[in-house]
């Protein structure tokens, strides 16, 4: 699955506008486009522990991590351009301070210019990456332009072969220099994602020989170029879909990761139907151990069992158990939990997961006690927050945001 992406432009105001903007907080309440944060501002709820009749104590948190061993890199889709970015430390929050670790976006599949990485797209998430040594960057790239437009499935295979002579090689040359340029080297490329599917001009289904031979092209002329270190993650959709994924594996030289998006469906199905069902779960974990490759869930949420509790309790076990390198949920409705109010169930157990979690060992395992929430509450999720320093924050009684139109 892929969000809707919108190329923008922001320009950033100079210092003495962002006074201005305050002078003028102060006397209307806040201008057109800049919040006030204060304690008392209204702002959607956030899901606090309770206990569900149907399902039992919903609050009942997962286990931690065993002693020597630190919590899986997670983290969510939150948006593909610099809101995702600036909303990462609201979710953050919401989570009581756990803290994501892996900040996932993807390229616009509409023109290659798109999939070169338009200049600027990625400058918020490389900046991000590198604000500390143990983050990863998550970057799902198409293999064709109009990668969402329907094209048919002749069109599609002829594409393919057209890719696996070369005649594509500039793009992702070009893309993986801009990695390079951004100090972003060890990017997790999750290429051509859901490829057993029907939905997108890199699918595999109408040649998947040739298929598998476009994607080593690809690596190989983005492992070309100097100073890269980026890992290759092939990610199908579960089961079978289309055509069984493992068809489309491209060998064990040019993957670095087997991923898989698992969402909650289709509707009636069971947690342990999906974990058993073919190309499932299970064959997912077997498939990558006898590759000797680590795993990874890139998209995962609630789809069409709706606000389903038990998916995500059983689907975070799961990732508790098998530890994959990374997972991102995906948080937009139907799948989401934070952005999402139609799942406060799943809300609730997907936040008592993480409260309190951090990425710090400790020697013992000792009960985390609930977090107290700071004085002073996170500006709403559309809203950039702005760091003026404390003594402006308690000049005007709280934070600055702004608020854009998209």
């Amino acid at each position: 699955m892929t969000p809707q992406h919108k190329r923008v432009r922001v320009g950033w105001l100079a210092a003495g506008a962002v006074v201005v903007a305050a002078s003028v907080a102060l006397a209307s309440g806040s201008p057109a486009g800049v919040d006030v944060v204060r304690p008392d501002d209204a702002r959607p709820p956030v899901p606090t522990p309770a206990t569900s009749p149907a399902t039992g104590p919903a609050t009942s948190p997962m286990p931690g991590p065993a002693a020597g061993k630190e919590v899986p890199a997670f983290g969510a889709f939150l948006k593909s351009d610099a809101r995702g970015v600036a909303r990462m430390e609201l979710f953050s929050h919401w989570l009581g301070g756990a803290e994501l670790r892996v900040g996932h976006t993807y390229l616009p599949g509409h023109r290659w210019r798109d999939i070169e990485g338009a200049p600027g797209f990625l400058d918020a998430w490389a900046k991000w990456r590198n604000k500390k040594a143990d983050r990863i960057l998550v970057l799902n790239v198409p293999m064709q332009e109009r990668n969402e437009e329907g094209v048919p499935d002749d069109e599609v295979r002829e594409l393919l072969r057209q890719g696996a002579a070369g005649k594509f090689d500039h793009h992702f040359r070009a893309l993986a220099e801009q990695l390079v340029a951004l100090e972003v080297p060890d990017t997790v490329v999750v290429l051509g994602w859901e490829m057993n599917g029907t939905t997108y001009t890199h699918r595999c289904g109408p040649d998947p020989e040739a298929w598998k031979k476009y994607w080593n092209r690809i690596v190989t002329t983005m492992r070309s170029v100097p100073g890269q270190k980026f890992r290759f993650d092939f990610t199908p959709t579960r089961g079978r879909d289309a055509v069984p994924w493992t068809e489309c594996y491209p060998g064990d030289d040019t993957v670095d990761i087997i991923g898989m998006d698992s969402y909650d469906q289709p509707a009636g199905m069971s947690f342990d139907e999906q974990v058993t069902e073919p190309y499932g779960l299970q064959a997912h974990l077997d498939f990558a151990k006898a590759h000797g490759k680590p795993i990874s869930y890139p998209e995962w949420g609630l789809f069409r069992n709706g606000d389903n509790p038990e998916y995500m309790r059983r689907m975070l076990a799961w990732i508790e158990e098998h530890r994959p390198l990374y997972n991102t949920l995906t948080d937009y409705c139907p799948h989401g939990v934070w952005q999402c109010e139609a799942n406060p169930e799943s809300s609730r157990v997907y936040r008592s997961a993480f409260l309190g979690r951090t990425d710090e060992v400790t020697p013992t395992p000792t009960p985390t006690p609930e977090p107290v929430p700071p004085t002073t509450p996170p500006p709403p999720a559309d809203c950039t927050p702005l760091d003026l320093g404390s003594w402006v924050e308690y000049w005007i009684g709280g934070r600055l945001c702004f608020r854009f139109d998209w």
